[in-house]
């Protein structure tokens, strides 16, 4: 068959497939206003991830000037929004029924243990369901802590009388220089690479957009050959004269180009509306229609194979389930034990999401990232032959 004969087979099929998207008014409401919807959604839900506010109870059985302070500065720390009260006795409180996520008691003679020498630990109580937010608040009551610790120390030093001073000019010279660095905060200098405001939406970005745009790619192509199998017309496009590879590209490129139209949508609300920046946007489009082609493919893959709509609904849901918690689209693929990170390469959203950072956050080029776009070049490949081996099943 010739270029052009190949070229319109191809289109009629096509033509077809875009009358059947085009006639389903709420499902082409969905397809134009979900994915800026959910962006926007999951955008602000991951744009930050400090905790601010959290509801912490602060009870004080000491009552001495040393744990008003202590109060002082933990106020001043914007994680918490603090309820405290002065208790003569702490005992465990129920995290859930107050309503709050820490409990911070000073015990009794705190103060006085700072000033004999053996000072006494605050006693914390967390709320451990959120894995993330239990040590995030430890954190911050230590760092407050430190700062108090801090502020005694030159308090103390500044109320040192003089005849100390004049004992200390005896100090041989260089043990004055090892107290003078003992008693100065150590600190650490760093330069962060890649995203140096450490900006959540910039990691996550790569994740919503595969997401969305895997749902619905999968999900709606998976019924496209079903429906036409539930509806009778699979049969005349079998014994008509298109060949099996025809009628998948017919089927494919509809649903390509409005894919397309929704991953632009989608990149446009991640830049204007979160500013993330996106460098090498040739290497971005590559990427993302390598992507699009493997998800369409997998959708068309999985309605060649069910004899429904709804198996082919339930096939896409079951394949989707493990996609989006193994993917690495939310967190770090390296948190996730040796064995899932092996089952998570068979994934296309996984090496979508592992070129795109690579591109976008560290300004990598084409042969950093030449394994994932071999992977999803193959599963594109691999999928929508194997929707058109199936395809000639159907038909012997």
């Amino acid at each position: 068959m010739n270029p052009g004969a190949n070229f319109r087979s191809v289109a009629s099929v096509a033509k077809k497939e875009f009358l059947h998207v085009l006639r389903d008014w709420r499902v082409l409401i969905l397809i134009l206003t979900l994915p800026p919807a959910f962006t926007l959604l999951f955008g602000h839900a991951f744009e930050a991830i400090a905790i601010t506010e959290a509801p912490a109870l602060l009870r004080d059985a000491d009552h001495s000037a040393e744990s008003r302070k202590l109060i002082d500065r933990l106020r001043e720390n914007k994680t918490f929004a603090w309820e405290v009260r002065e208790v003569d006795a702490a005992p465990p409180v129920d995290l859930l029924r107050r309503g709050v996520l820490i409990d911070v008691v000073i015990p009794p003679k705190w103060g006085h243990g700072l000033n004999d020498g053996d000072p006494l630990p605050l006693h914390l109580t967390l709320d451990g369901t959120d894995t993330d937010t239990a040590p995030q608040l430890r954190g911050a009551v230590q760092e407050s802590l430190g700062d108090f610790q801090l502020d005694s120390r030159q308090e103390m030093i500044d109320n040192l009388p003089d005849e100390v001073f004049e004992l200390g000019k005896k100090i041989p010279e260089p043990v004055r220089k090892q107290f003078t660095s003992a008693m100065s905060p150590w600190t650490v200098e760093s330069t962060v690479l890649y995203n140096p405001h450490l900006k959540f939406i910039d990691f996550v970005m790569p994740g919503i957009v595969g997401l969305i745009l895997q749902l619905l790619t999968v999900t709606l192509t998976a019924c496209t050959i079903a429906r036409e199998r539930e509806s009778g017309t699979l049969a005349q496009l079998l014994v008509s004269p298109l060949s099996r590879n025809q009628i998948v590209a017919g089927k494919v490129f509809p649903h390509l180009v409005i894919s397309m139209l929704l991953i632009t949508v989608t990149l446009a609300t991640g830049h204007f509306h979160f500013h993330v920046e996106y460098r090498s946007p040739a290497l971005i489009s590559l990427l993302c229609l390598l992507f699009l082609v493997c998800s369409l493919g997998t959708g068309l893959l999985i309605s060649a194979f069910c004899q429904t709509q709804s198996q082919a609904i339930q096939f896409a849901v079951f394949y989707l389930l493990p996609v989006f918690p193994l993917s690495g689209a939310f967190a770090p693929l390296a948190q996730l034990p040796h064995g899932i990170q092996l089952l998570a390469q068979v994934f296309p959203l996984t090496h979508f999401c592992h070129a795109f950072r690579l591109v976008s956050l560290c300004q990598a080029g084409a042969s950093a990232i030449v394994g994932d776009l071999v992977f999803l070049f193959v599963g594109a490949v691999v999928t929508c032959l194997g929707a058109a081996f199936l395809l000639q099943r159907i038909q012997d």
